[in-house]
């Protein structure tokens, strides 16, 4: 078998929606979305989270609507943030249509759990009228009765026939601007619906396992799970569903997308997982280093290793690089050569001075090459012929 590199991954073809001014599907870059835990109605509370998560790098946010309360509070909160607002609506058809007024980006609703024909119209013309898409959500948790009388328990046949179900029923009302969702907390469950599905429509999907658990096992399992998934071309939106904080779900979605090559955020480091040759302290180090570096939002990359077994060759791959030595002194690497060495005291705040000052000739670089292509594409004065 040959080597398949990460660029090889062919995403599958899909409709595109917008979800606000965030394109999904259709080879459009494939987002973190998060979902806050504070009272919605508490917008003061649930801004500050919202905003924790943008420093984190989301492009969606999900937020709860269960009342009245939390849909007036969702108009402030869609005013204070920069990211697109997905209300999360179960079964009352009111609060939807209260949320698309208060400015939310997408509806996260089922409509045949919403009641009648006429409430469904209700809420695909609100949508409509407010530029919102809608998210249709299953769940193994939570299928219908007669979908788990037919099947005898949540499989994957079940919910792919419950999200075509509900996907038939906003086509049937001639809206088309959604996207679906297949979700279990069993990884096999999962993947399995979730590649069925992507076989039956060319909906744009929205990924991710449930109930993961904690920040270790949610971690491993949707790692696992989504990170099949993407390497099948399958997902065009994902949610790492983590018993954490929000931020932290988008830091291990972007973990996972920058693992695969499919998106770039940020510092990727590459580390060791030390041993008794270390010359200094590679976990404390990496672990002060991802918290000082968070900030940076231009892609590069990072090599810490502990010794000069690895080290240097690992050095010829990242941006930066750090070799342990002997007497205290480490070799630091630049563009994989070597380039000086550094004291171990000293080494942190040097590490992220130099990562600093590449970030922003990467970045300038990168600012200068989008304006050369803008201006290339302004169209010409007209210069009559002498």
């Amino acid at each position: 078998m040959s080597y398949r590199p990460y660029q090889e991954i062919v995403r599958r073809k899909s409709r595109r929606i917008h979800v606000g001014k965030v394109p999904v599907g259709d080879g459009a870059p494939i987002t973190v979305q998060t979902m806050t835990n504070t009272l919605t109605s508490d917008a003061a509370a649930t801004i500050a989270q919202i905003r924790r998560a943008e420093l984190a790098g989301v492009d969606i946010v999900r937020v709860s609507c269960p009342d009245r309360e939390s849909t007036v509070a969702l108009a402030e909160i869609v005013r204070e943030v920069n990211v697109p607002i997905v209300a999360d609506i179960h079964f009352h058809y009111k609060r939807a249509i209260e949320a698309a007024e208060a400015g939310a980006a997408c509806l996260r609703i089922n409509p045949g759990n919403i009641g009648s024909d006429e409430r469904v119209r209700e809420v695909v013309k609100a949508a409509r009228d407010h530029g919102c898409s809608m998210r249709i959500g299953v769940n193994a948790g939570s299928l219908e009765k007669h979908l788990l009388e037919k099947y005898g328990e949540p499989n994957p046949e079940a919910l792919v026939e419950s999200a075509l179900y509900h996907a038939n029923i906003l086509q049937q009302h001639d809206f088309h601007e959604f996207k679906i969702s297949v979700k279990a907390s069993d990884v096999f469950l999962a993947v399995a619906a979730y590649q069925q599905l992507a076989e039956a429509c060319d909906h744009p999907l929205h990924i991710g396992i449930t109930e993961a658990g904690g920040r270790r096992m949610g971690t491993v399992k949707s790692s696992i799970g989504l990170g099949s998934l993407l390497w099948a071309g399958i997902g065009d939106t994902l949610r790492v569903s983590l018993s954490e904080e929000p931020e932290e779900e988008v830091r291990v979605g972007w973990d996972i997308l920058k693992s695969l090559g499919l998106r770039h955020r940020g510092v990727k480091v590459i580390s060791c997982p030390s041993c008794a040759r270390q010359g200094f302290n590679v976990i404390q180090t990496v672990q002060t280093l991802e918290e000082r570096l968070s900030h940076i939002e231009t892609p590069l990359t990072l090599s810490i290793i502990g010794c000069v077994v690895n080290g240097p060759g690992e050095a010829l791959m990242t941006d930066i690089g750090v070799t342990g030595g002997g007497n205290g002194r480490h070799m630091v690497y630049a563009a994989g050569k070597t380039d000086h060495t550094i004291d171990g005291g000293k080494m942190v705040d040097h590490i992220v001075e130099l990562v600093e000052k590449k970030a922003a000739e990467l970045q300038a670089k990168a600012d200068a090459e989008k304006a050369a292509e803008a201006a290339a594409a302004m169209p010409r004065e007209h210069v009559p012929a002498e």
